[in-house]
């Protein structure tokens, strides 16, 4: 695990699921761009972003700057593939939390397809409130009744994150891991991910924006505005540790 842009990563694939193994229980964050550059504008998210096990990088911008600073080369590792990867593997008992239920029935269906182990595992729809207004005990009892390893989360960023940061203590085990949109992108419903080729070239953003453009043209200019101040922090990071 190393600390960029002051998130808590973790690069390597094999670490990250052989940390999701080991754990009784945790969080995991998947830290796009918007996450990134939202918990460098407040600390207390920033906090409950490095309060959980460690973050995947789902920027694929991230690991283009860190190549530019450190000349190391990383790869993404975001929301949707650990999805896929964890779900086909049948390793686990999950518990998928979030969005309604129209789309937790459609992922089901989809998910059943890739693991038919899915059809017996639980799909929890949760009411529309805000962070602080959820019964944490109930839901932790509801998950430690169900018994699942993986608990997927799919409020949005920085809901979800803090919702996990708050249902933690109250849970006995389970790794939480905050998927954001990945729940609609497996369901067939609302929302895709970009072509591979789009993903190859950094352009995912583009897709999304014009998905969605009032939501994605604001989270853009959020990342545009505050990448250059980040960028240059990072730089005089490295070159302190250099000269050290």
């Amino acid at each position: 695990m190393n600390n960029y842009f002051n998130i808590n990563y973790e690069f390597d694939k094999a670490a990250v699921h052989k940390a999701i193994e080991e754990a009784q229980k945790g969080y995991i964050c998947v830290a796009d761009g918007v996450v990134m550059t939202n918990a460098n504008k407040d600390k207390d998210y920033l906090d409950v972003v490095n309060g959980g096990m460690f973050s995947i990088c789902d920027s694929n911008w991230v690991p283009v700057y860190l190549k530019s600073i450190y000349g190391i080369r990383y790869s993404q590792y975001c929301g949707s593939d650990i999805f896929r990867d964890i779900v086909s593997s049948r390793k686990y008992r999950m518990l998928f939390l979030g969005t309604d239920r129209a789309t937790l029935d459609a992922l089901r269906g989809h998910l059943a397809i890739m693991n038919p182990d899915v059809t017996g595992m639980s799909f929890v729809e949760l009411p529309f409130r805000s962070v602080e207004d959820f019964d944490y005990p109930q839901i932790a009892r509801q998950i430690d009744e169900d018994g699942a390893k993986i608990i997927w989360v799919a409020l949005g960023a920085p809901k979800q994150e803090r919702f996990m940061n708050r249902l933690l203590p109250y849970l006995d085990k389970g790794v939480m891991i905050g998927v954001g949109a990945v729940f609609n992108f497996f369901s067939g419903r609302n929302e895709s991910r970009c072509p591979e080729w789009m993903q190859r070239h950094h352009l995912e953003f583009v897709y999304r924006i014009f998905q969605n453009p009032r939501k994605q043209l604001k989270r853009c200019w959020g990342i545009v505005s505050s990448l250059p101040g980040l960028y240059v922090q990072e730089r005089r990071r490295a070159k302190r540790s250099k000269n050290q």
